[in-house]
């Protein structure tokens, strides 16, 4: 496999003799070739914004339009696959395979992204124009180092260990193919060292961007506490400390509650001051949100069905306004049946509102309940059950629900999970919610369907993580399969 590797590059060598390299799109891993490395990659401020808006629209890729809900929602229990697509039944039933389309496809979104900003990073400071100042140059790499970060965030939550690109390839020669093999074709790193890396772009990012901006799908100091906050309870072993920390940063930052929850998807309140990061669409066939005519609509079977248990566990707690917001029930007789519900009464995502061609219906990654809920999962952790009592007390309120009962710190961790899972529901979350309170395993494999009869699942801990898709093992000898696959 390395002398075919070899072979590849040694004609891409051949090849650039005869015809100039143009800036490419990355490759699969994540570097960027360009044409020789005595090119100037960004020849003035305008391109180099440009590269940085290119890095942006990939929140508006398949992967953040369709996939990153299948994974966050129908790989756990609050969502069955639906439609008629087999990758996804794979993953709502945890039984993936390497040659999965869906895991491919995530794997090269990811690293094209990871690319895009790698370029912008590398080149920013090499970019000779008396109209970018240095503050803005600053800024710039602090909005890419945060996109990296999630791009990476994203990654080590699927698979664990992954390869770390951090550089883009300028050129390709005979003379520095052994300095640019292993670019071109990385080992995996270790969820530690690829956490301590979400961590420094983080932190630069928080240093460098803008406090606030009216249109929250630009990098703020919010968004980088957020997910600081957020890496922080996830990585190999929690920092509760650090949790509260960014958690408190976040709070501080003036974001407030909407008082109707279901105010937060019709379009009318986008950009609130409960919204930290939001993808902005306006519409139409240019800037259309397609994503969403996936999840809801009568003209074909759509997909992320929701599932009885989520359906019961609103229907137990009594929740009816975050029910309402997040399902509607339709009567599709004639058009198709399903296994896990019956026609006449069958449900749909309701939490986006504007599902047609061409919507203009916006996606909030991350709000203000997140992490006040995330905050209180840190300090019950930090033996402060009354302060996580307040704060899920306050969710709780704004749906008109009583205070929570959870009178110790081990109910008060299923009490914020409950929580967490209703007021999150289909914002891709819960699978991960699971994942990193370590709850995964013995929640879907006790995950119920119709009539209260077990779905059957059957996760174990290597089916915690993905398969590194075949076609990638294929062309890199150095990565290794993850256990189980």
């Amino acid at each position: 496999m390395k002398q075919i590797n070899y072979i590849v590059i040694f004609t891409l060598l051949i090849l650039s003799s005869c015809t100039k390299f143009l800036d490419t799109e990355p490759v699969s891993n994540g570097i960027a070739v360009g044409n020789n490395s005595s090119t100037v990659v960004f020849k003035n401020a305008s391109e180099l914004e440009a590269a940085l808006a290119g890095a942006y629209s990939d929140f508006k890729n398949e992967y953040y339009q369709l996939d990153y809900f299948v994974n966050g929602d129908a790989q756990s229990d609050d969502a069955y696959a639906g439609g008629d697509n087999p990758a996804n039944f794979q993953i709502d039933n945890l039984k993936l395979d390497a040659t999965n389309s869906n895991v491919s496809r995530d794997w090269r979104y990811l690293y094209q992204t990871i690319g895009k900003c790698n370029k912008v990073i590398n080149n920013a400071d090499s970019v000779v124009d008396a109209t970018l100042t240095n503050a803005r140059r600053a800024e710039i790499k602090g909005e890419a180092s945060f996109i990296r970060a999630f791009m990476y965030f994203q990654l080590v939550q699927l698979w664990g260990d992954v390869p770390l690109q951090l550089k883009d390839v300028q050129t390709i020669s005979a003379e520095k193919l052994s300095e640019i093999y292993p670019l071109l074709f990385p080992a995996r790193k270790s969820q530690v060292e690829v956490y301590k890396q979400i961590n420094e772009d983080l932190k630069y990012a928080l240093a460098n961007v803008k406090p606030t901006n009216i249109n929250k799908g630009y990098v703020t100091t919010g968004a980088v506490n957020a997910m600081l906050a957020k890496v922080a309870a996830t990585q190999p072993t929690p920092d509760w400390t650090v949790v509260k920390k960014y958690c408190d940063d976040v709070i501080a930052g003036g974001y407030t509650l909407l008082s109707d929850y279901n105010s937060l998807w019709d379009n009318a309140n986008e950009n609130s001051n409960e919204s930290i990061f939001e993808i902005n669409y306006s519409g139409g066939s240019s800037d259309g949100n397609w994503g969403v005519t996936i999840f809801r609509g009568l003209d074909w079977k759509k997909f992320n069905l929701p599932s009885n248990d989520l359906v019961k566990a609103f229907d137990d707690e009594n929740d009816a306004i975050r029910k309402a917001a997040s399902i509607t029930f339709l009567d599709v007789s004639g058009k198709w049946s399903d296994s896990h519900w019956p026609q006449k009464s069958y449900p749909f995502i309701n939490k986006y509102h504007i599902f047609t061609s061409g919507s203009n219906q916006n996606y909030i990654f991350i709000r203000l309940a997140d992490i006040l809920l995330l905050k209180a999962q840190a300090i019950n952790e930090l033996g402060d059950l009354a302060g996580a009592s307040t704060l899920v007390n306050q969710i709780r309120t704004r749906v008109k629900l009583p205070n929570t009962t959870a009178s110790n710190q081990a109910d008060m961790r299923l009490a914020i999970e409950k929580e967490r899972r209703l007021e999150l529901a289909f914002e891709g979350h819960r699978w991960f919610d699971l994942k990193r309170t370590n709850r995964a395993i013995d929640v879907m494999n006790n995950a119920k369907g119709e009539n209260n009869v077990s779905l059957g699942y059957t996760l174990n801990t290597n089916r915690l993580v993905w398969p590194i898709p075949q076609a990638e093992l294929d062309k890199n000898q150095k990565l290794v399969q993850n256990p189980g696959y």
